[in-house]
């Protein structure tokens, strides 16, 4: 199933609605690594991430004939990734995201260097651990912006929360970046 004949998302749940064992394998490869690594952004823990990986390949295998197509199919996916997500955090008797003061300022300093800060943003590993020293919203909706891509709209169906919520959120989770990113270079 390689090439032009490779079926999409949408036939694939479709096959996989009618039994077809190998159209499981084929959307469990094409969709392991953005389940997992969405994931990750919210457990921050290899072997819990991997059991969510497979408790939401379970729910599509179960659910494939539900998809009604009102979104794109990576949407509807890790907004079961999103689900199990919270069912775990309920399992451990946590909350799952605090609320942010929607007046919180923007005290990222001014005096950093924007050539270090650029230099640092390309640095990999820097990114990660700035990111791992944000909260799980915080990395969470990162992640589905600038690694996922998605528009703010299908960010609010994921995570169930109104658009202008992802909004707030995007900007304060950006401006707490920077202020990793500045302290993270102030350090180097």
């Amino acid at each position: 199933m390689a090439g032009d004949d490779a079926p999409n998302d949408q036939q694939l749940l479709t096959e996989i609605a009618n039994g077809d064992m190998n159209a499981v394998t084929v959307f469990y490869q094409r969709h392991e690594s953005r389940v997992y690594r969405y994931a990750m952004t919210k457990v921050s823990d290899s072997s819990v991430a991997s059991d969510i990986l497979n408790d939401v390949m379970m729910q599509v295998w179960r659910s494939a004939a539900k998809f009604e197509g009102r979104a794109k199919v990576t949407t509807w996916l890790l907004g079961i990734a999103h689900n199990k997500v919270v069912d775990h955090w309920r399992k451990l008797g946590k909350r799952e995201y605090t609320e942010l003061d929607e007046n919180m300022e923007d005290d990222t300093t001014s005096g950093v260097n924007p050539a270090h800060a650029t230099e640092a943003a390309s640095d990999g590993k820097l990114l990660r651990t700035c990111l791992a020293k944000l909260k799980p919203e915080h990395r969470e909706i990162l992640h589905l912006v600038f690694f996922e891509e998605l528009g703010y709209s299908e960010i609010a169906n994921i995570i169930d929360v109104p658009e202008g919520t992802v909004k707030s959120r995007v900007f304060h989770a950006r401006n707490l970046m920077k202020k990793q990113l500045a302290n993270a270079t102030r350090a180097a």
